[in-house]
């Protein structure tokens, strides 16, 4: 299948990049690119910008600020997004609890959460994992009682991501005690600066703080803030997992990346000349340029050709085990390349190519996150060999 786009697609990347090329602060542009996660301050300020477009939550209706972009549109802004690079909108408000919300919330809770999830004024994170109830999300065991107008939460959530730098969580609850594993779960709205609510910091293996520890000791929390039914939060939760497909291969960023090797490895003395004059060097920039173009090819396929569709999940398996190959190939050669100066961390500007180097180890929990490499085998290997 031969890539091209429509008129109206081309002109559509020639729109986004114009956009970003004048919009985007140059001080964001730099430290991405330079290997540093973006701040929050980066994010927020980034998606407001995004937010004036519609393009801060591009998939959703207008009527709560979208811009109800097609498939093909959607991609075409995360890859330029990826490829400036530029900070993507805040996953868990836009990809993830927004639809929810426009699902099964309430008419009260969209119009009072849905701006402030597009414009950043409030910032969630999600309450999902908890310690022995990872991958097994139903087993969960945080508990949620109904007294009155309120449900008292007491549990722990583990992984969560910028719960240091969120206002609110959507977790999910056990309020039935006595139900099967899937049932019995509610999907709660909590406000973490409730009383009762303690976040403690873990260290990745980066060396950075991005994962967080929350314990909730009879949190009191509105039962306004009761998303969908009570002891249905896992037909939510479903919804959720399953919703956004867009991107999941994450060709810009793996585009971006390698792009970034090149002009490292330009700027990098070897012997006489340079690192990019290598042979061995030049032909593995090659072979990773081939397969990131057979993959971007495959993602397009997967999203615009209906026969791909009904080969759901497999197909996204396949594009979520590429995609994080590609990832870790690209990073671990940009710390290659880098040597002993891609070891600088974040704050740090006395050296030349940035944190690769922990960005490289932090590149290893995407086989982890968003459905393990493992789940993703086994879920090719039901449909391929039955």
């Amino acid at each position: 299948m031969d890539l091209q786009l429509t008129a109206e697609q081309q002109a559509f990347r020639a729109e986004v990049r114009a956009f970003i090329q004048e919009r985007l602060p140059q001080d964001i542009r730099d430290r991405l690119r330079a290997g540093h996660p973006p701040r929050k301050e980066d994010t927020v300020r980034w998606q407001r910008i995004l937010n004036e477009r519609g393009w801060a939550a591009p998939h959703w209706p207008r009527r709560f600020g979208g811009a109800e972009l097609g498939q093909a549109e959607r991609l075409i802004l995360m890859d330029e997004l990826y490829r400036a690079p530029a900070p993507l909108p805040q996953v868990f408000n836009i990809t993830m609890l927004g639809p929810v919300l426009m699902k099964f919330g309430t008419p009260q809770q969209c119009e009072h959460f849905l701006p402030k999830l597009a414009s950043l004024d409030l910032w969630f994170c999600q309450g999902f994992s908890e310690p022995g109830s990872g991958s097994d999300l139903a087993s969960l065991r945080t508990a949620a009682r109904r007294e009155g107008d309120h449900y008292i939460v007491t549990g722990q959530k583990i992984w969560t991501t910028t719960a240091h730098w969120a206002d609110w969580t959507f977790a999910l609850v056990r309020t039935d005690p006595e139900a099967r594993k899937q049932e019995g779960i509610s999907f709660l709205l909590i406000d973490l600066k409730s009383p009762g609510i303690t976040i403690r910091p873990i260290t990745s293996i980066d060396g950075e703080h991005h994962l967080n520890e929350v314990f909730f000791d009879e949190v009191r929390v509105p039962v306004a803030n009761l998303v969908g039914q009570e002891n249905k939060g896992w037909d939510c939760a479903k919804f959720l997992l399953g919703n956004e497909r867009t991107g999941i291969a994450n060709v810009g960023l793996c585009r971006e990346r390698l792009d970034h090797a090149r002009t490292v490895a330009e700027r990098t003395p070897q012997g006489a000349g340079r690192l990019i004059d290598d042979p061995k060097l030049q032909a593995e920039l090659a072979t990773l340029d081939a397969e990131i173009r057979a993959l971007e090819v495959t993602n397009w396929r997967f999203l615009l050709t209906p026969s791909a569709q009904q080969e759901l999940p497999a197909f996204a398996s396949v594009l979520k085990l590429k995609g994080v190959e590609l990832q870790q190939d690209v990073n671990a050669l940009l710390a290659r390349i880098a040597g002993p100066s891609g070891l600088e961390r974040r704050g740090s500007d006395d050296t030349a190519h940035g944190p690769l180097t922990p960005r490289y180890f932090y590149s290893r929990a995407a086989s982890i996150y968003g459905g393990t490499s493992e789940v993703q085998k086994d879920i090719l290997s039901k449909f391929i060999l039955g």
